[in-house]
């Protein structure tokens, strides 16, 4: 089972922040970093110091971390253009060395966009958004060097763009694609992903997503065009701790009110969030995304990595 960690910044955390918690993913032995691509916390906290961007973070990390792999769950579509975005990854996978992922989808969170002045689509335009993101920023790091792609679709023009720069990865980072949608996103996992993450669900939700996702690759033809086959992945929220009382107080702001959906968190002891990705890992999961909150309990991370990690066989 690869074990990675998942952040939020945006309920507050400055750069420095991040850094040490990356830098303390890496000694612990994670696979890999990924952060939240928000501009605003969803409660009444402001999340001070203020919302970090998350590529210009990866940007930074990249070049001061030297293992572990890092990337986006997940970035808004509804944030960049595509054209910039594919230059933006690539050039963070060519800092990093070839360990950048991209976790993206079609945005949901409203209000960070009324505060910011982000144009904020009706769903099923955000998710033609995406669609056609995807096929975008895919098409140009597949553009052979020294061709040119160009695309025309009902949203995004590219003309003779020279498709650079090159990831280090071929033919591209790999893209994440998530979410609890029933028709559209495991169409578009199935059509451009390398993972599908059920972010935050129980363990039977998760695996009436995974059946989804598997009919969508089979429509689309995925095993049989030689593809890869799809890495299924899930996010878990983690609240654990040597005591009871301890797993209590991590688990106080899962409390607190959220514009996030409902979410199954794992709240006891180590040996129950085993216990969890085991049974993640019985429906198909190859991949786990701790969801851990709390920038500051640093112990909370290394609990995790000494009584945790030792206990799952494989790539962590």
């Amino acid at each position: 089972m690869r074990v990675s960690v998942f952040t939020e910044p945006h309920r507050g955390a400055s750069y420095d922040d991040q850094l040490r918690f990356a830098r303390l993913v890496e000694a612990g032995g994670f696979e890999g970093f990924l952060r939240a691509d928000h501009y605003q916390s969803m409660g009444a906290d402001p999340g001070l110091p203020g919302p970090t961007d998350a590529w210009l973070t990866l940007a930074a990390l990249a070049r001061e971390t030297e293992r572990i792999r890092l990337g986006t769950l997940v970035t808004s579509a509804t944030f960049r253009l595509p054209g910039p975005l594919a230059v933006m990854v690539a050039q963070v996978d060519q800092m990093s060395g070839g360990r950048v992922e991209l976790g993206i989808g079609a945005g949901w969170y409203e209000r960070e966009h009324t505060s910011y002045g982000i144009p904020f689509p009706a769903v099923g335009e955000r998710f033609d958004r995406l669609a056609e993101q995807l096929e975008v920023i895919t098409g140009l790091w597949r553009t052979p060097p020294g061709e040119t792609y160009s695309y025309s679709g009902d949203h995004y023009r590219l003309v003779d763009a020279p498709a650079l720069p090159k990831p280090v990865q071929v033919p591209g980072p790999p893209i994440i694609v998530g979410g609890r949608g029933p028709k559209r996103t495991p169409e578009l996992a199935a059509r451009y992903a390398t993972e599908f993450n059920m972010p935050f669900k129980t363990v039977a939700e998760t695996a009436t997503a995974y059946d989804r996702v598997r009919e969508a690759c089979t429509r689309a033809g995925r095993t049989e065009s030689g593809r890869a086959p799809l890495t299924l992945s899930a996010g878990i929220v983690v609240a654990v701790g040597r005591t009871d009382a301890e797993a209590r107080r991590r688990a106080a702001p899962l409390h607190e009110k959220s514009a996030l959906p409902p979410e199954d968190p794992v709240v006891g002891s180590p040996a129950q969030l085993v216990q969890r990705i085991g049974e993640f890992a019985a429906i198909g999961a190859t991949r786990v995304h701790l969801r851990l909150i709390d920038f500051a309990d640093l112990d909370h991370l290394e609990l995790i990595a000494a009584e945790v990690l030792p206990q799952l066989d494989g790539e962590r």
